[in-house]
């Protein structure tokens, strides 16, 4: 044996297969790690799936405290959605597998990281990169990646090695964790096909919901969420929550199509429904305390910050930088936002701040303005003075254009 090799084990097809083919060709033992973000539903089955497949040592880590607070919620803080529509959930889990890979590979004393990627996603980067970044004496190995396999030829393999597989992923390629649920491959590489409900498990089908409407109080405090309906609870139970309720009234499903980092355009469906009844009700409290340049120039650096999450370079030090001017914006973002939920549509109706910027007094039309409306006049001459001017000069040379 030439030494231990750590594995990102989900007990799908693609780590199934690398347990048995790192065996062959690196010659060396395989110890899986599955970390719980939300997605581990028996932790026994996988450890026995694990074992089965030839690993010497299984690791199960629930990091789901730690994913909610360190990763979703600086998320929640930056409206984090890549291209305006994907809250990123895949794409923040992959740097704390990646960071707790390391940690085990440098307890077991391993000399490589393994992982399930192929080559044409964003995940292979993000593990790598981060893995890289951490400890850059790890060697990293990526079994489907290298052979350029096949879902049909993993499929082989597995049968040829007695290698038990999963039949749910031989239709879909799934990854999920508490922020959302990814589901690509089969027959949703048809992009012109809509996609069966059968890819659903968070959200009801819209013509299966409540024919009445459910309300969401959730409370923020310093831009994250910290009840909802007045009753106070962690993150981990307040995404689950969210998830269940706003899930019950079809919330959350996304069919996107995805510029990927490799330069691919592909067909991803996502189900997150917390993500985005959470992220909706943020936006809305964000324009009732923070004034219009806060928000507009806030515009450019989420984007800019979903980009780097998505790419994989969630250590390059530019995301820690808008991070701290994120986190400067939401000291002020406190307060309750009511949603209503109903047949796919999660609306705000309401919203209230100790440091609402709304003033009634100003806004109102009644008698009881204090707005002078005669400065009005003054206003509007100045604010259109340079375009007044640059039309008549324009309208002007283009008519002696005309009669030349």
């Amino acid at each position: 044996m030439k030494g231990k090799v750590v594995l990102a084990y989900s007990g799908g097809l693609d780590t199934s297969v690398a347990v048995k083919w790192i065996q062959e060709k690196h010659d060396s033992e395989v110890v899986t790690v599955t970390l719980d973000i939300g997605q581990v539903d028996d932790i026994g089955e996988l450890k026995e799936r694990s074992r089965k497949s030839g690993s010497v040592a299984h690791y199960t880590i629930n990091a789901q405290k730690e994913f909610i607070e360190n990763y979703v919620f600086p998320s929640i803080k930056a409206n984090g959605l890549y291209e305006g529509k994907y809250p990123l959930s895949t794409a923040l889990g992959r740097p704390l597998i990646a960071a707790k890979l390391v940690e085990v590979a440098n307890k077991e004393g391993c000399y490589a990281i393994a992982h399930g990627c192929t080559g044409k996603g964003n995940d292979q980067v993000r593990l790598d990169v981060t893995v890289q970044a951490l400890n850059p004496e790890l060697k990293i190995i990526a079994p489907i990646r290298e052979c350029n396999l096949t879902r049909d030829q993993e499929v082989e393999y597995a049968k040829s090695h007695g290698i038990p597989i999963s039949h749910k992923s031989s239709k879909y390629s799934i990854d999920q964790n508490l922020w959302g649920r990814s589901i690509e491959g089969g027959p949703l590489e048809d992009p012109s096909i809509e996609a069966s409900n059968d890819v659903l498990e968070w959200s009801k089908p819209v013509e299966d919901t409540p024919d009445e409407p459910e309300y969401l109080e959730l409370e923020f405090h310093g831009g994250v969420p910290v009840s909802v309906n007045g009753k106070k609870m962690g993150g981990v139970e307040l995404v689950n929550l969210v998830n269940h309720k706003a899930g019950s009234h079809g919330i959350g499903v996304i069919d996107h199509l995805e510029d990927r980092l490799v330069g691919i355009k592909s067909r991803e469906i996502y189900e997150a429904p917390a993500a985005v009844s959470i992220i909706e009700a943020h936006k809305d409290l964000e324009k009732l305390v923070l004034t219009r340049n806060q928000v507009e120039f806030k515009s450019i650096v989420e984007q800019q910050w979903a980009w780097l999450v998505y790419s994989g370079l969630w250590v390059d030090p530019l995301r820690a930088n808008l991070d701290n001017f994120i986190d400067s914006t939401q000291k002020k973002v406190e307060g309750k936002v009511k949603i209503k939920l109903f047949k796919g549509n999660a609306r705000v109706v309401s919203r209230s701040s100790p440091y609402s910027l709304y003033n009634s007094e100003l806004a109102t039309y009644s008698s009881s303005s204090t707005f002078n409306q005669k400065t009005a006049e003054g206003f509007t001459d100045l604010w259109g003075l340079s375009s007044r001017v640059a039309h008549n000069v324009n309208f002007k040379k283009s008519k002696e254009e005309e009669t030349a």
